[in-house]
């Protein structure tokens, strides 16, 4: 039976630390009690005047709670924003950063403290908080998400000692420029009062400047320091200009049927964006090896050589459909930018166009209009055609022979409701070439026909990279170089990030007699898609071997050897 000294309660749970305490004090015992007296007030004042209360403060660590979960993780905010103030007045190697966590939860209370699962729950949460951030729990997410303006990052399912089920964890985002204004913003907002007059002018003439002027400072600071660590450990250097990784969106349809439209959404994003010259988009490959894996964007940023990410889902309702998406960079892992999409089906090509230009916009990248806007990657209104494109993209991808018949019979049945869908025409004739090439069908000279003629047709209605890489492999296979390569020209000026269309023109030069120049186009291509088929080690190897670079020649190789995808990929918008 229980104790009658003991009762229970639903409670919000604060917990907190400071980052590299030890350090601290080795370094000097004396100043880091001063400062950590100091900020302990700060955290006093602050609990109480969001209506929570100190249960227990050992060492550097301090555990609070509070009646109202929005009020629990607006002190949080606070809290953070106040000591990254405070910071910029100390010396780089002084200053004190701490990890909350927030977590809703039932506790066991005895003599004022309090114990248990929700306590420990916090307590991981806090462990997985960034130097100066908050990590909150899936419980107290769904309770503010609606009610202050801020940004989260959900980070997934996290294990936490000695409990069953994970906890699913958000972190809440502090970024310069608008998501730092929606922290001043829920402060002011949930406490309903200025600090003080001076500060609270000081702040507002900051405001409309266009950032707070602490909060800034110190997350440049911050985020300078983490692209100098992210450039030492990222698998290859940053490019010069803006690059993105944009990873498979969720489906949460609940409907595994549906995960064609999600892959197909992410596929029609990375296309659009690859159109961008000013950008560096990776290729849908490499992005689709994290597809269905509890990866990091830090992980992914460092594997990848990217400073974005653009990650999202889409869930279908009927002939209603919700995107996500949120951009993301990966040194610091924090927040850009961050938009839900609740449109009609019919929507579908409008919203994936909204998002590229944001990611643009977002990245400071000069959105140049005329072909870009023109070519409208899915050309089609017919949302019945483009369903049956990405499905038939969706089998295209298997490469193999009942794939590709699906695939033939699923792009026919979209051009016949859509007689002028360009781009299921060149995917079309490629399906017809890859089935000559692999021995798919009786008549390898007739299939051939069939995909010059799909390519021709589609590059009578509109341009489209699928047609034009087409048209330049079967241009090269009889020996008509300089259409080839003036075909190939075309493509890479319409997608510059695509790494097949790159590659394409490469070995075209290389055909060409010409294995010099092919070999700067080879690399930009094989560093657009990092560990990449083995046929492109396999292009570059030769392409070196006929420059008469025979020790890169071995070494390409080599590493086609090591290559994890040695299937029959041969070629990929």
């Amino acid at each position: 039976m229980a104790s009658t000294d003991v009762q229970r309660k639903l409670t919000a749970i604060l917990v907190s630390d400071v980052v590299g305490y030890s350090r601290l004090m080795g370094d000097d015992p004396e100043g880091t009690l001063t400062t950590l007296t100091a900020y302990r007030q700060i955290f006093s004042d602050k609990i109480r005047e969001y209506k929570g209360r100190v249960v227990n403060a050992p060492g550097d660590s301090l555990l609070a709670d509070f009646t109202s979960v929005v009020d629990a993780v607006s002190c949080a905010v606070d809290l953070q924003r106040e000591f990254a103030e405070r910071n910029q007045e100390l010396p780089d190697h002084r200053r004190m950063d701490f990890r909350i966590g927030v977590n809703l939860g039932d506790v066991l209370v005895k003599d004022e403290a309090i114990y248990g699962d929700g306590v420990n729950v916090a307590a991981r949460l806090e462990s997985l908080a960034e130097p100066g951030g908050i990590c909150i729990s899936g419980d107290v997410y769904n309770q503010v998400k609606s009610r202050l303006p801020l940004h989260f990052q959900d980070i997934g399912q996290q294990e936490v000692k000695n409990i069953a089920e994970p906890v699913r964890a958000y972190k809440v985002l502090s970024q310069p420029g608008a998501a730092a204004h929606r922290v001043v913003a829920a402060r002011r907002m949930v406490s309903g009062r200025w600090r003080r007059g001076a500060l609270a002018a000081l702040g507002a003439i900051v405001i409309a400047a266009g950032g707070f002027g602490g909060w800034s400072y110190y997350q440049a600071r911050s985020t300078e320091a983490a692209l100098a660590a992210f450039k030492e450990s990222a698998a290859f250097p940053l490019p010069d200009k803006p690059s993105i990784a944009v990873l498979p969106f969720d489906n949460l349809s609940g409907d595994p049927n549906q995960e064609y439209l999600s892959d197909g959404i992410t596929e029609s994003i990375i296309t659009r964006l690859a159109k961008i010259p000013g950008l560096f988009v990776i290729a849908r490959n490499s992005s689709f090896t994290y597809k269905g894996k509890p990866v990091k964007v830090q992980q992914v940023g460092r594997e990848l050589g990217v400073r974005y990410v653009l990650e999202g889902s889409v869930q279908k309702a009927g002939e209603h459909l919700r995107i996500n998406a949120q951009l993301i960079e990966t040194p610091t892992g924090e927040h850009l930018w961050a938009e839900k999409y609740d449109r009609d089906l019919k929507d579908i090509f409008a919203v994936q166009d909204e998002i590229s230009v944001k990611v643009a916009n977002e990245l400071n990248v000069k959105l140049v209009r005329g072909e870009w806007a023109r070519s409208d990657v899915q050309a089609t209104a017919n949302l019945a055609a483009y369903d049956l494109f990405l499905r038939a993209q969706n089998l295209a991808l298997r490469y193999e022979k009942e794939g590709n018949v699906r695939a033939t019979r699923l792009l026919q049945q979209a051009i016949e409701l859509d007689a002028d869908y360009a781009r299921a025409m060149g995917l079309l004739g490629w399906q017809y070439l890859l089935a000559a090439r692999y021995g798919w069908v009786k008549d390898r000279a007739q299939s051939i026909r069939q995909a010059e003629e799909w390519a021709d047709r589609a590059l009578a209605i509109r341009p489209d990279t699928h047609a034009l890489t087409l048209l330049s492999r079967l241009n090269s296979n009889k020996g008509n170089y300089e259409q080839a390569l003036a075909l190939g020209e075309r493509a890479v000026a319409l997608e510059p990030s695509n790494a097949y269309v790159l590659v394409t023109l490469s070995w075209t030069m290389n055909l060409a007699g010409r294995p010099e120049e092919a070999l700067p186009i080879m690399r930009q291509g094989i560093r657009l898609y990092p560990h990449p088929p083995i046929f492109f080690h396999n292009v570059y190897g030769t392409e070196n071997f006929n420059a008469g670079r025979y020790d890169a020649a071995i070494e390409a190789f080599k590493e086609g050897l090591k290559s994890p995808d040695k299937g029959r990929q041969y070629h990929r918008m």
